[in-house]
C-alpha cells in the first residue's frame, strides 16, 4: 500500500496561503490601524509604532497589506470561481455533445484566446464603469478561455470510456453524464489547475490596480499599493517592494501547492495496481 507524504515545499505553500487567507479574513482586527487611516508623515522607515513604515499618504504600511490581502485574494477567487463554472461548463459541454456545438464553442474559444488578453482588459475597463463586479466579471471571461481549453482536452479522454458510453446506453441526459460520470472523474487535475488559475488572477489584477484599471482608490490591493509608493524606489524608499514582495510570495506559495497536487495526481493514476 502506498502511502502518500506531504513534502516540506507544500507545507511552506500551505502555510503561506493559511496566513494570507488569515489576514484577509480578520483583517478589522488584527490590522493597527484603519484602511483609510493617515497616522504620520509620508514614508516614514520602519519600525516604532509602523512596523512596516508609512506610504505615501502617511497611512499605515501594514495595516494596509492585511486590508489589501481581503481586497486581493476575494476579487482574484472570485473571478477565479466564475471563470471555472463558466470554462468548465462550456468546455463539458462542447466534449460531451460534439458536432457542431463542439467546433463553435471551439473556434469562438480560439478568437477570444487570439486577442491578447492584457490589451482586451485594459480596452474593456477603460470604456466600461468602474464598478468591482465588471472587474470580476471581466476578468472571469477572459480566464475562462485557458479553463475551457484544458476542460474540453480532460472532458474528452474521460467521454470516451465504457462507463460514459454505458451512460448514454441508459438514455441518461447530457447535465447527468457531466455531473455525475464526467467531473468526478477529472477533479485532480481540475483542482491543480484551479490553483494556477488562482494564482494567475492575482497576478492579473495586481497588473491591472498598477495600472489604474483595477480596485480604485481609496480600497487597499497590492497592486495598487505598488503604483502609490513606486516613486519612493527612487529615493531608496521601499514601500514599493513590501507589497510587491507579498503578490510574489502568495503565488510562490500557490505554485508550490499546485505543484505538489498535481504530482500526487500523476501519482495516483500510475498507482491503482499497487496493494
Amino acid at each position: 500500500m502506498r502511502v502518500s507524504t506531504i513534502p516540506i515545499s507544500a507545507w511552506v505553500g500551505i502555510a503561506g496561503i493559511v496566513l494570507a487567507l488569515f489576514c484577509a479574513i480578520f483583517a478589522p482586527w488584527i490590522a493597527p490601524f484603519g484602511e483609510r487611516e493617515v497616522v504620520g508623515d509620508i514614508w516614514l522607515p520602519m519600525g516604532g509604532d509602523f512596523l512596516l513604515g508609512t506610504d505615501n499618504l502617511g497611512r499605515d504600511l501594514l495595516s494596509r497589506l492585511i486590508y489589501g490581502a481581503r481586497t486581493t485574494i476575494s476579487v482574484a477567487l472570485a473571478a477565479t470561481f466564475l471563470s471555472f463554472s463558466l470554462g468548465m461548463l462550456l468546455s463539458f459541454t462542447a466534449a460531451v455533445t460534439g458536432g457542431f456545438i463542439d467546433q463553435m464553442f471551439s473556434r469562438f474559444n480560439d478568437l477570444m484566446m487570439a486577442i491578447p488578453t492584457l490589451i482586451f482588459a485594459l480596452v474593456v475597463l477603460a470604456v466600461l464603469p468602474q464598478q468591482l463586479w465588471i472587474l470580476i466579471l471581466v476578468m472571469a471571461v477572459l480566464d475562462s478561455t485557458r479553463v475551457f481549453r484544458i476542460g474540453r482536452a480532460v472532458a474528452l479522454d474521460v467521454a470516451v470510456m465504457e462507463f460514459v458510453e454505458a451512460a448514454r446506453l441508459r438514455g441518461e441526459g447530457t447535465g447527468w453524464i457531466i455531473f455525475r460520470e464526467i467531473l468526478p472523474n477529472t477533479l485532480s487535475p481540475l483542482l491543480a489547475e484551479f490553483g494556477l488559475r488562482f494564482a494567475f488572477s492575482i497576478l492579473f489584477l495586481s497588473t491591472l490596480s498598477f495600472l489604474g484599471l483595477g480596485i480604485q482608490p481609496p480600497a487597499a490591493d497590492w497592486g495598487g499599493m505598488v503604483k502609490d509608493n513606486k516613486d519612493g524606489i527612487i529615493f531608496g524608499i521601499s514601500a514599493a517592494l513590501i507589497p510587491g514582495g507579498a503578490i510574489a510570495t502568495l503565488a510562490i506559495c500557490v505554485n508550490l501547492v499546485v505543484d505538489w497536487l498535481m504530482k500526487r495526481t500523476s501519482s495516483l493514476k500510475g498507482g491503482r495496481g499497487d496493494a
